[in-house]
């Protein structure tokens, strides 16, 4: 074939798979088979493989995946992709409304919408090719992702019209059905499942190699016109809802099951509609949105200082749902507690199917008469740990069966107790050599906030406990190569890797060495805290428990339990092999600056510069704490793009909200 055929062939392939993604995506009416559709696609990245010059920025090959990147770059948005006042309630939504008809008149049309739970996005086209594509980042300056988006088939990568210049925004989903079977394949392959599908969406799309993008069948909805001319000839739409027409006339798959009504009632009911809709969708939504839909209207009704006045986002409480307790499973922690676990009839709850459940202690089994074969009401805490709220009596047959908590560790078969310090709910296995204690306690040791050695999860740590490979932590420092490859699922070059990262590990330092330890009541926080001012491991088999107390927001219950670590023989031998294998045990952290003493910060979102870890990092050097969750205590909460419910929460509770800019800024003042 010579090139100028080529060039006509790659043409034809490039028309006829365009239309038939048309048919696929947009009107769920395909004409041809799969099969059909991927020799095609085969038959044109051949032709562009031996022409590369005659592939066109807008090729369907490029969905694919091109090269990987060093880095994202920063994008300035010539738009600011803002975000919505939340309202939580019925009564919050009707002043709302009555607050625009007062302005506007009782005439005003509203668009109401799904709130799609994604990664918000800008989409940008110069002549009607698709040229750039960023995350929303803090509303002003996101991230570069074109390459990423491009990976995405609902992305048009050339409108069906000549439009000279166009910006939109739409939201990046991954769908129920997709999230479903990649967390199956990671499950397999013994990799961390994702917690719900909007967390894997923008995992996947901030993917530094678009091929990995490419493999996450991601999804996008739009849902807005950001600036430019939606017609050749330089109309101008007078509606939201004309614009988001026209914008599916020009190849963009727009945001469904929206809906254009006037007043409160009409209002409400759509969003009571698409609430009960929810599971029927094939993207997770986390609320509605209400817009003023005259174009000239929001100009007369205008912006607040962050928000616009003329929409609003409504909120669904906490999804909750009906289903059966089918069993309770006992597991053992590293601590030797045991902990009842609820196994569930499956039910799909806020974004994933849930099949099992925490039931906390056999005091909060007892106080609810939570009993074996009960229907029961479950919801997500925080919307990402499934927990069951209540049982419903009324519902029972009379074949239910209350639950005890076992007199022997299911585990190792050593005898449990109740535990009479904190408060004094909790079962304990008396077995200090309990394997499941062990597994346990050596994934902790691995985990990301301890000793951080990649590669080292649940699954490869029962592999090499099965095999007689370690049995304890300071066997890891003893590991070869050899000992692991040929485990399961473990090759020669998964051997160096993790080889490696134990001896990477060597280096965190007591701070991390402590927690890793796993000293009951001692978390994160708080061994730093000691090690900050211990600063040996020496210095700990030492200190008394005034000592201990005399270290801050350390009380009775920590100091006991310290006192309690240390004096064993069995911890000062261990620790005496690590010390022999070269893990540092003298702290590694800096003094600390006092700008940020007293103060709790709370991090949520993906930071524009940095990660939370780096941020994190930052606060606690200048004599700030961290804190996993908000309250009243919270000084402030730092956002970033997408953040959820922590700042929703913070809103709630009027606590002061930062940006990544003003965090710094602060630094930079001191």
């Amino acid at each position: 074939m010579t090139k100028e055929q080529a060039i006509a062939r790659a043409e034809k392939l490039r028309a006829e798979i365009l239309e038939n993604s048309r048919l696929y995506y947009e009107l769920d009416a395909p004409k041809i088979t799969d099969y059909e559709y991927d020799m095609m696609f085969r038959e044109l990245t051949e032709l562009e493989e031996q022409y590369p010059d005659i592939r066109t920025p807008d090729s369907p090959t490029v969905r694919v995946g091109g090269r990987a990147l060093d880095k994202f770059e920063k994008y300035t948005h010539n738009v600011r992709m803002g975000s919505l006042t939340d309202v939580f309630s019925y009564e919050e939504l009707e002043d709302f409304i009555s607050g625009i008809t007062e302005q506007n008149g009782k005439d005003t049309e509203y668009s109401v919408e799904p709130k799609i739970d994604g990664l918000s996005v800008s989409l940008t086209y110069r002549d009607g090719v698709f040229v750039k594509g960023a995350t929303r980042g803090d509303g002003l300056v996101g991230e570069d992702v074109t390459e990423n988006l491009k990976t995405v088939k609902s992305v048009p990568l050339r409108l069906k019209e000549n439009i000279a210049s166009l910006t939109v925004r739409g939201e990046v989903y991954m769908p129920k059905r997709v999230f479903e079977e990649l967390n199956e394949a990671r499950e397999a392959a013994g990799q961390p499942l994702f917690a719900n599908p909007r967390n894997a969406a923008a995992g996947s799309l901030r993917q530094l190699d678009p091929k990995i993008a490419a493999s996450r069948r991601l999804e996008i909805l739009v849902f807005n016109l950001q600036e430019g001319r939606l017609y050749p000839d330089g109309r101008e739409c007078k509606t939201h809802s004309e614009s988001l027409e026209r914008l599916t006339e020009l190849g963009f798959v727009t945001v469904p099951e929206r809906t254009v009504c006037r007043g409160y009632e009409a209002v409400s009911e759509h969003i009571k509609y698409l609430g009960e809709a929810r599971d029927t969708l094939a993207f997770d939504m986390d609320g509605a949105v209400v817009k003023v839909n005259g174009l000239s209207d929001r100009v007369r009704i205008g912006e607040g200082s962050s928000t616009p006045k003329w929409a609003v986002a409504y909120k669904y409480p906490p999804e909750e749902k009906e289903t059966k307790l089918l069993s309770v499973d006992i597991q053992v922690g590293r601590t030797g507690v045991l902990t009842p676990t609820a196994n569930l009839l499956p039910v799909r709850l806020a974004g994933t199917t849930v099949s099992r459940a925490t039931l906390h202690n056999a005091q909060f089994i007892a106080e609810r008469d939570i009993r074996i074969g009960d229907t029961v009401v479950v919801r997500k805490a925080g919307e990402i740990i499934p927990e069951i709220l209540r049982s419903l009596p009324e519902k029972r047959s009379g074949a239910e069966t209350p639950f005890s908590m076992p007199e022997l560790c299911p585990s190792c078969g050593a005898r449990v107790v109740r535990d009479e310090s904190g408060d004094g709910a909790a079962t304990r296995c008396t077995n200090p050599a309990c394997p499941a204690q062990t597994a346990r306690s050596i994934t902790h040791f691995a985990s990301k906030g301890a000793m951080n050695i990649d590669g080292l999860g649940p699954q490869v740590v029962a592999l090499l406990l099965e095999a007689g490979k370690i049995k304890d932590i300071a066997d890891l420092y003893t590991l070869s190569v050899e000992d692991i490859e040929g485990l399961d699922r473990m090759g020669r070059k998964s051997a160096e890797n993790l080889v490696s990262a134990i001896e990477d590990s060597k280096s965190r330092g007591l701070e991390r060495l402590l927690f890793a330890l796993g000293v009951r009541q001692v978390g994160e926080i708080a061994a730093e805290e000691i090690a900050r001012k211990f600063r040996t491991l020496d210095a700990l088999f030492e200190a008394g428990r005034e000592d201990f107390l005399a270290v801050k927001d350390i009380g009775e219950v920590t100091a006991s339990a310290l006192v309690e670590f240390f004096s064993a023989p069995e911890t000062r031998e261990l620790c005496a092999r690590l010390s022999d294998s070269g893990v540092k045990t003298e702290a590694v952290g800096e003094a600390r600056g006092s700008l940020f003493e007293g103060l709790t910060f709370v991090l949520t979102g993906t930071l524009p510069t940095m990660t939370r870890e780096v941020a994190s990092e930052l606060i606690k050097k200048n004599g700030g704490k961290v804190s996993g969750s908000v309250s009243k205590k919270t000084s402030f909460v730092v956002a970033g793009d997408e953040a959820g419910s922590k700042l929703t929460k913070a809103r709630e509770l009027s606590v002061p909200v930062l940006t990544e800019a003003e965090l710094l800024e602060k630094l930079s003042a001191n």
